[in-house]
């Protein structure tokens, strides 16, 4: 019987350093990678000369304590604990933040991914997910005893060829993945190579928006597209579909380098075995910073190592 899963026509790889990987992945579960020596300095915020009590903890205090809740799956009492045990061991005259603070202020952070700037054009490629979420309406259905509707939010990303994420965005669930391209687009510095997306980006905005930063698109038609008229020249979008008409959307996939759109869908099942796949904040704006916060520990990781993959011979 033949397999769904593994079909014969693609093709298989095997790690090449398999060795280094290991290392990183080791490395991955060390608890002092979280604590650098610049957190440390700035545990404290500096006085603003503002009317009104300081703050007791900088916000990269609170960003290093709901990292390590995101990468140990800790509630934010736990979170707090093991915080406070930790600052303890290493001997540091510092406290923990409480899980109070922690909640109220992860409302207000501001988390950049702050990716490395490319010297030569990208390889962009996007895609979204969905991760659940327990929002109002489905713990009040929970406390009365009633089935709530289970809630989720998407995560859109960008990945470059190399897995680093570049751009992120999450919504709604009903929120169109095309409209959220672009603003993935506007997010990447730097000049765009070629733009990797499932058919749900086979919008003429996304072809406006790539094209305008010299971008290639490389985005399957819908089943059924036509071409938009005869007028000439072709649009980069009527090419498409005219290639995959003449050619089968198999072959121009294998053609066109669509099947690198892989990347974004291994950071996904990263994400989820990692990290899972819910949202644990209940507060849409610290939903929005989690979110943000475990794409900056999937990056982090990422430079940690990576698995080198080559094709097998046929």
């Amino acid at each position: 019987m033949n397999s769904r899963i593994h079909p014969k026509y693609k093709t298989k790889y095997r790690v090449t350093n398999w060795a280094e990987y290991d290392k990183a992945l080791v490395r991955r579960g060390d608890i002092t990678l979280w604590i650098s020596e610049d957190a440390i300095d700035e545990w404290t915020p500096k006085r603003s000369g503002k009317r009104g009590a300081p703050r007791r903890y900088s916000d990269l205090a609170i960003e290093t304590a709901l990292t390590l809740r995101l990468v140990y799956r800790l509630p934010l009492r736990q979170a707090e604990g093991f915080l406070r045990s930790l600052l303890s061991i290493m001997g540091l005259d510092l406290d923990a933040p409480d899980h109070t603070t922690l909640s109220r202020r992860s409302r207000q952070l501001n988390i950049a991914l702050k990716p490395k700037v490319s010297s030569k054009p990208i390889d962009l490629i996007i895609d979204s997910t969905g991760l659940s979420i327990v929002g109002q309406g489905e713990w009040a259905a929970a406390k009365h005893g009633k089935r709530g509707k289970r809630g989720w939010r998407k995560l859109h990303i960008g990945v470059n060829g190399a897995g680093e994420i570049v751009a992120q965005v999450l919504t709604d669930g009903n929120v169109d993945d095309a409209k959220t391209g672009l603003d993935l687009i506007k997010q990447v510095e730097g000049d765009i190579a070629c733009l990797i997306g499932d058919a749900a980006y086979d919008t003429a905005a996304i072809y406006e928006a790539a094209g305008g930063r010299g971008a290639k698109v490389v985005v399957p038609p819908v089943k059924g597209a036509v071409v938009s008229g005869p007028k000439l020249p072709l649009s980069a979008r009527d090419e498409t579909v005219l290639k995959v008409n003449a050619m089968g959307r198999r072959e121009w996939k294998k053609e066109s380098g669509y099947y690198r759109q892989g990347r974004v869908e291994n950071t996904f099942f990263r994400y989820k075995q990692i990290l899972g796949g819910k949202l644990h904040a209940r507060h849409a704006k610290a939903q929005e910073v989690e979110a943000a916060l475990a794409c900056r520990i999937l990056n982090r990781m990422s430079e940690l190592g990576l698995p080198v993959s080559v094709a097998k011979a046929a």
